[in-house]
């Protein structure tokens, strides 16, 4: 059966764990922005036929954003989230929400995507997801696959599944590999893309696990979880609900190329697609504005990032009203976007702070400074806010 969740708590709950992330609405920005829009057409030579149904909803998107005139930037990474649902409007059989990071070539994009997509259907369905992991690398990786598989399919052809064979003799050889995957016919012999990474991918897969593991957060590593098509590359992964029917599924990779064409110049991007199925086809009701954050976590360096993961989960149960910029590296872009939320309070860690388990409360207006061990942090935020 699908899932009994109102349309409308499912934008809720997407605000609140956007806000706890770092992830802003996409209406939001483009709110922020209007009078600046121009329309314009998909880019020049865009084949959008040619593309998969994931790819097809994230590039309406992509065009969305340009459309505002937002450019992402190593400098100014974007973190948005947006939905086919919305307020006053009556709700879709399938409610799809993308989680979207552009800008962050590091490996902590993937992760805080991940772990906020995760956090996510663990609040939508009370029950922990399974994470599935994988890495289709870059362009020379998938040439190297894709020559392995060839290979296989040569080899292997007379015991394989006659459509995954067909399909591989007409040229689409990812397609064909993920066929036989999905079939789970004799394919324990599947070629791994991660056998056959480039250095550069090789490292920051590798990069993406250590974020994993540092910050508990549980995953299998799946040889045969294979990206959609030539659009993705490098991190792709899978989130479900086990021992569940499939009414919240999501599924998510890289793309730079896919996001080339919309920006003047290469952006590194990576996203997520939830898929929510419902029974409730009322008009949804508005989600209250929530009250601006009284605290905006700041943090510099890998080890305090890592720190900020694993506490966002305890801040948001605690319903501490907080809001960070997980995956920017910068301290002042840090800085400037706490400023527009103008936060009665920072809390500040580094890289000191991290290994000796405190974090720097300051009082804005006065520019007080308390030092705090993370043991105690809650039960101090709730006191003071």
């Amino acid at each position: 059966m699908p899932t009994t969740l109102l349309p409308s708590d499912v934008l809720k709950r997407a605000h609140a764990i956007g806000n706890y992330y770092g992830f802003a609405p996409l209406s939001t920005l483009t709110h922020a922005r209007r009078g600046q829009n121009v329309k314009a057409p998909y880019p020049d030579g865009f084949a959008l036929d040619t593309l998969d149904p994931a790819a097809k909803e994230v590039v309406a998107l992509l065009k969305q954003v340009r459309d505002s005139g937002i450019t992402p930037s190593a400098l100014q990474p974007l973190f948005f989230w947006h939905s086919n649902a919305a307020a006053g409007r009556p709700a879709p059989k399938q409610i799809v929400i993308q989680f979207h990071v552009l800008g962050v070539e590091h490996a902590i994009g993937d992760a805080v995507l991940i772990r906020a997509v995760r956090a996510l259907m663990q609040d939508l369905t009370k029950s922990d997801p399974h994470l599935k992991l994988n890495s289709m690398g870059d362009k020379e990786t998938r040439s190297r696959f894709a020559r392995e598989l060839t290979q296989f399919f040569r080899k292997h052809g007379p015991v394989l599944p006659e459509e995954c064979v067909n399909c591989a003799k007409d040229g689409d050889i990812l397609e064909a590999a993920q066929m036989l995957a999905r079939s789970k016919e004799d394919s324990e012999h599947l070629p791994s893309p991660t056998d056959h990474l480039s250095e550069a991918s090789r490292k920051h897969f590798e990069c993406v696990l250590e974020y994993l593991e540092t910050t508990d957060t549980p995953y299998e590593l799946a040889p045969d979880l294979l990206s959609h098509g030539s659009s993705w590359a490098e991190t792709c992964f899978d989130l479900s609900i086990p021992n569940g029917n499939g009414n919240v599924h999501a599924w998510g990779s890289r793309y730079n190329e896919l996001a080339r064409p919309f920006f003047k110049s290469a952006v590194h991007s990576i996203g997520a697609v939830i898929r929510i199925n419902t029974t409730n086809r009322e008009p949804i009701a508005p989600v209250k504005e929530r009250a601006a954050p009284r605290f905006v976590f700041v943090h510099i360096g890998d080890e305090a990032k890592r720190e900020s993961m694993k506490m966002a989960d305890e801040l948001r149960r605690a319903r501490i009203p907080m809001t960070q910029a997980m995956g920017i590296a910068s301290l002042s872009e840090q800085m400037r976007l706490a400023e527009t939320h103008n936060p009665q309070y920072l809390l500040i860690m580094g890289r000191k702070e991290a290994l000796e388990g405190n974090v720097i409360l300051r009082e804005r207006s006065t520019h007080t400074e308390t030092f705090i061990p993370l043991s105690s942090l809650i039960e101090r935020l709730k006191v003071v806010g």
